[in-house]
């Protein structure tokens, strides 16, 4: 016991030591934690309104628990959302969309980021990335305008320049490769930051001794770059499969129109039709908690395929 009271001690004066000196770091994340905890945390208590319910006037506490003919069935909501036809519209266009973006999107930002780092003029380097970046800048209002002005059918800019009629964002399959489009050319740029930090941390050692063995550049790419940001790649892409049922409200409410509604329909604009014009509270909270619990499931999918692979995943 004596020993282990020894040890103890100077543990405790480290870690007193330790804060003491680096004090402004937990300072500094103080705010980001209260973020979390107000607007994040807090509200998770309201989850359980997809189990009852809602009554404006009453208390949380109180409300009954959701019922069918007066027996209790707290599934209800759940069951109502899968039987609403626009919900189910809005699930497979959620899912379509997603996957479209990963598959287009994903790969985006890598091969920006690996034509950068092959650039050597260093001015012309920088002039590109301001150029890729400032999108990421504008708001999705700003974005769906810019591509209305380029792409409407009867008067974009497109269709007078190439004089054609190609119906953009008035035919479903044609508003699908637009809306897939607009997304890429508004994150590539941005998202290829975390992987040029990832290239830069490379050791410049290995493309030293490639080009004495007589690699060109795409080996070097091929064998030393793309292993090197492996790992980066591996995280970001079980981050993007945890989103893969989720998705902004910006950009589908920006981007949809009447002629397209079969099509641009997804989850979180079924919500905010239903939730905040309709005020269906317990619907959309069941929706929303299935659209949750289906993201976390396709995270921890990811994560332990990844670890079974030899990757070391998120945790």
């Amino acid at each position: 016991m004596a020993k282990d009271n020894q040890v103890k001690a100077p543990t405790k004066k480290l870690n007193k030591a330790y804060i003491k000196r680096y004090w402004q770091l937990y300072a500094l994340i103080f705010l980001p934690l209260l973020y979390l905890l107000i607007f994040k945390y807090l509200p998770m208590r309201y989850i359980i309104l997809a189990f009852k319910e809602y009554k404006l006037n009453i208390p949380l506490k109180e409300m009954p628990w959701a019922n069918v003919k007066g027996t209790t069935d707290v599934f209800k909501y759940f069951k109502t959302a899968f039987k609403n036809i626009d919900f189910i519209r809005a699930l497979k266009n959620t899912l379509k969309l997603n996957l479209l973006d990963l598959i287009m999107g994903f790969p985006a930002p890598i091969i920006f980021a690996l034509v950068l780092n092959e650039l050597r003029f260093n001015k012309f380097k920088k002039v590109v990335q301001t150029i890729a970046y400032m999108p990421h800048f504008l708001s999705w209002v700003i974005i769906a305008n810019l591509v209305t002005q380029i792409f409407a059918t009867t008067d974009g800019l497109f269709n007078r320049v190439f004089g054609t009629a190609i119906p953009f964002l008035s035919d479903p399959s044609h508003w699908v490769g637009t809306y897939v489009g607009a997304g890429v050319w508004q994150s590539f740029g941005w998202g290829s930051i975390i992987y040029l930090a990832s290239i830069a941390g490379i050791n410049t050692e290995l493309y030293e001794a490639a080009s004495v063995d007589g690699a060109g550049r795409f080996k070097k790419m091929w064998h030393i770059t793309l292993p090197g940001i492996k790992p980066t790649i591996v995280v970001l892409l079980i981050m993007n499969l945890g989103y893969i049922m989720g998705g902004g409200f910006e950009r589908p409410y920006a981007m949809k129109n009447n002629l397209v509604i079969e099509a641009c329909e997804v989850i979180s604009t079924f919500v905010y039709k239903n939730g905040i014009q309709q005020l269906k509270i317990s619907l959309t909270t069941a929706v929303g908690l299935f659209q949750s619990v289906v993201g976390l499931f396709f995270l921890l999918t990811a994560n332990t395929i990844s670890r079974k692979l030899g990757e070391r995943g998120i945790w």
